[in-house]
Order: C-alpha cells, then structure tokens, then sequence
C-alpha cells in the first residue's frame, strides 16, 4: 500500500485535535515494531529515520531509507515516512530521491537570525519539491554530544511571541518547541508546561511538536495533546524496550549466539511501546484512509 505523506497525517490530527506519534527508526527491527505496534493499536503512525541514525548507518541513508519504506508499504496501518533532526544540507536534498514527504530540519544550534535564514532557505527548497518542513526553535536538551540541559533554566523555553515571528519568517510547516522536555530520557519523570503549550498554540498557526516525548508521562501527554501538542517523537523508550528485552533473554539464555532468539522479543517489546503511546494520545485509525 502507499505510504501517506507526514503532512496529511498531521494535518489530519490538527484538525481532529488529536495527536500523532512519530518514532525514530535505528533498524529494520525499529521499523517492523513500528509498524506492528500501529497496526495493534489501529493507528497511524511516522518513521522517523535521523541524521544520527544515518550516521550509525555509515553516513549513507539510502538502505535504511529503503528498508523503512519497504516496511511501510507492506502494513495495513497509515505511515508516513520522516528524515529527523537534518543539520547537513546534503542530507536534506537526499529526502527528495529517497521518498521521504517530510523533514525536520534542525538550525536550532545556529543564531536566531541564522537559525532563521537557513530555515527559510530549507523551506523554499523543500516546498519546491512537496516536502512538509519541520523546524525547532528553543533548546530541547539531550540531543547526542551535548550535555544535559536543564529544561526549566531561564531562556530555554520557547517564547510565544518569537515562535510567531520565526513561523512568518521562515514558512515551516510545523514547529518543534521547548515546553520543558528533553531528548534521551530513560525514566518518564518530565513536567511539561501547559499554560505554554496553549499560548504557543494559540500565537502559531502550524502545528507544534513535542520532542522528547520518551520522558514524558501518559497522563502530561495527554494533557499536552489537549492543550495544542500535535505531532509526539518517541524515540528513546523504544530502545529501552529493546535493550532491555535483549538483555532479559540473555541473561536467562547466556550461551544463545543466535541473534533471531533475542531479537525477537526485542522486536515485540518494541511494538507494545508503539501501541502504548499510539493509544496514549488517542489517535484514531480513520482519521486517514489507505487507498
């Protein structure tokens, strides 16, 4: 079946006042579970490969960008196909040719007016080719190299007013914020800000996106999709759910060599956080209908 683009699933949820949950891809048994666990839930879903993930593929996205997509045509669940957190500009203009609708392009290490300028630049790139265009602006901490960042320090929360100015100026499509997340949490212990989330909703007329989502509790997520949360990236949790099944089978089956013994209850483990948190923000199957 065809995969549906990014924007039509988010626009979808925006519009529904639901959310929808995007999950970073690392192997093929990352997209398998992805898929698995939407079709469990009866709900649409994005893969999410990142310029990390990329890397950790020797830098070339071609075969995991195949591999997920492959996976993705062959579920009966709605899935899109997203290229996360792209600082290289070579990476972004490889999404045209391998059938990625949507990038999160990421300049928010850059200068506001930097930040801005490269941005927009994307965006006219992207919107030349159809290409749905995420950005962040604000520090959502914990990304890979970086040290851990306190998500309640003065100065990195996103202000409402500069979101509005960086969404005209720019022309993104959606926009990640900083609402008190944070990237690679392994114990969901994060507070988001509410009243924030609202007056972000309320000053930007794109979708926002929780990063960091992997830390967040069930109860904040919800709240946070009724406050105005649209598209929610889960990544950290499901390699906790691998790593940890991996690590359950092993240590109960110490002289197994065989990787498709642990890489199996891996694969499921995966699936149940993807179906958790797909029932956690109450997306709904028929929101998108396959053709």
């Amino acid at each position: 079946m065809p995969l549906v683009s990014t924007g039509e699933l988010v626009s979808a949820a925006a519009a529904g006042s639901r959310g929808i949950a995007a999950f970073n891809v690392i192997t093929l048994e990352h997209a398998e579970a992805i898929a698995a666990g939407a079709e469990q839930a009866g709900a649409p879903a994005i893969l999410q490969i990142s310029e990390n993930a990329v890397k950790f593929h020797g830098g070339k996205l071609s075969a995991i960008a195949a591999a997920a997509s492959a996976v993705a045509r062959a579920s009966t669940a709605p899935l899109a196909l997203h290229l996360d957190h792209v600082v290289s500009a070579d990476l972004l203009r490889a999404a045209a040719d391998e059938g990625f609708s949507s990038v999160m392009f990421d300049a928010s290490k850059l200068p506001y007016d930097e930040n801005v300028k490269a941005t927009a630049d994307a965006v006219r790139w992207g919107h030349e080719r159809g290409i749905w265009i995420e950005a962040e602006l604000g520090k959502v901490g914990g990304k890979e190299g970086e040290p851990p960042l306190d998500a309640h320090a003065p100065g990195v929360r996103t202000a409402p007013s500069e979101a509005a100015a960086y969404v005209a100026d720019t022309g993104v499509d959606a926009l990640a914020v900083a609402v008190g997340s944070s990237h690679a949490m392994t114990q969901r212990t994060a507070s988001l800000d509410h009243t924030l989330i609202t007056d972000l909703r309320d000053a930007v007329p794109v979708p926002l996106v929780l990063h960091g989502s992997s830390g967040v509790p069930d109860e904040e997520i919800r709240r946070a999709v009724a406050a105005g949360m649209v598209k929610i990236n889960v990544g950290t949790a499901l390699n906790t759910a691998f790593t940890g099944a991996v690590r359950a089978f092993l240590e109960a089956n110490p002289s197994t060599v065989d990787p498709r013994k642990y890489l199996v209850p891996a694969r499921e483990a995966m699936a149940g956080t993807v179906a958790g948190f797909l029932r956690t923000i109450r997306t709904d199957q028929n929101v998108i209908s396959r053709s």
